[in-house]
């Protein structure tokens, strides 16, 4: 049975967004409250003791609730602590837009908050529970490495047109992060800056692979009846799913690493949701997972913007440039960003409402009427994945 559009449509009337870098002086609590106070301060009358029930997504940055409870003071207020990989701050969303879609609630507020920078670990840190000892032994980058050599493969890709429409990835996100006051890496870098990066794993150089960084977003949610009490300009959820996959990816001989099945899923469940059929035409933008550049040239087949095999054709044509036909990662995306775990879902959803509302400025995206938002966590073979249509008309 697949996943369902929910009987009470939701709408997102507020956000906030912390800058995400290295916040050395700051904490989760404070970024937490910043985050807070941008996305009720929109909304000028409307406290935080308007909102029934408030969920925060972190996977190393708290314990409980009381994450959240603790910095913003709250008191007789439920308060939900959610984790699931990369697509954690996905999850305190969709949790809050289940919790007011039931009834159950008026207002929700979704929040998502990672400390990365000082956890004295370079990378993502994840503390994993006893195993039986069969999992596979693996790195970010190593598992994500193996998606190019098999695309090559696949489709009859040879390693120049490979490495070229990789670089583009990441040329084509730092030029976008460079428009945005909120990215931790804001200047473009040239395609040679790219390819002479040095090597992590297999083809893939430092400039390949997202950055650590700090941050904090926040959301408030109520039911699409009620949206216009609130703002002149909201935004609808329009369809949403989430996948987890059964994890026996990497332990497989036959795994196709050309494809995330977990996110062609969710995506054909959001989309019938929303009513999409062709999301080639009619999505105006997209914020998706871009935790290495190969990623992101899967994602645009899984997604269905690109026919398999053309998606590398596709970006060097430039289709997925801030000016193409169908924008991608128009924030900077995860390259320009960083990845704090529980943030990262929620920073997309911050673009995504941004661009909708037509106020991101010199990166506005022209008429924009639907984006979509993915989010993945794991590895290929191992994944969740999350995706969502919004849009400014109910």
């Amino acid at each position: 049975m697949a996943s369902r559009r929910t009987t009470h449509d939701v709408a997102i009337v507020a956000m906030g967004c912390t800058p995400f870098r290295d916040h050395w002086n700051s904490s989760a609590d404070d970024l937490l409250v910043d985050a807070v106070q941008e996305c009720v301060g929109s909304l000028p009358d409307v406290t935080l003791d308007d909102v029934d029930a408030f969920w925060v997504g972190t996977q190393g940055s708290g314990l409980s609730g009381q994450t959240l409870a603790r910095p913003l003071r709250l008191a007789g207020k439920p308060v939900t602590r959610v984790e699931n990989y990369c697509a954690t701050g996905s999850e305190a969303l969709r949790n809050a837009a289940f919790a007011v879609a039931s009834g159950a609630y008026d207002m929700v507020m979704a929040t998502g908050v990672e400390k990365l920078k000082d956890s004295s670990y370079s990378g993502l840190s994840a503390v994993f529970p006893p195993a039986d000892g069969t999992d596979v032994d693996w790195t970010a980058p190593a598992g994500f490495s193996l998606l190019a050599p098999a695309y090559q493969a696949a489709y009859g890709v040879d390693a120049q047109e490979m490495r070229a429409a990789m670089t583009r990835v990441a040329v084509k996100n730092h030029a976008n992060g460079a428009r945005n006051e909120r990215a931790q890496f804001r200047k473009a870098v040239s395609a040679e800056t790219v390819e002479r990066s040095p090597r992590i794993a297999g083809q893939l150089g430092v400039m390949d692979c997202s950055g650590v960084s700090d941050g904090a977003a926040a959301a408030i949610l109520v039911r699409a009846e009620d949206a216009h009490r609130y703002t002149d300009k909201p935004v609808y959820l329009r369809g949403m799913s989430f996948v987890a996959g059964s994890g026996s990816g990497m332990a497989a001989d036959g795994y196709d690493f050309t494809t995330f099945p977990e996110v062609v899923t969710a995506a054909r469940e959001a989309y019938a949701q929303a009513g999409v059929t062709d999301p080639a035409t009619q999505i105006s933008l997209a914020e998706v997972h871009d935790c290495f550049t190969p990623t992101e040239v899967v994602l645009m087949e899984d997604l269905g913007f690109s026919a398999r095999g053309k998606a590398w054709r596709d970006i060097l044509d430039g289709r997925y440039d801030a000016d193409g036909a169908l924008p991608v990662n128009t924030d900077g995306g995860l390259k320009s960003f960083g990845h704090p775990i529980g943030a990262t879902g929620l920073r997309m959803m911050f673009e995504c409402f941004t661009q909708l509302r037509g106020e991101a400025g010199a990166r506005q995206v022209p008429d924009a009427r639907l984006a979509v938002a993915q989010n993945l966590g794991g590895q290929p073979g191992s994944c969740v994945a999350f995706v969502a249509v919004l849009g400014n008309e109910r």
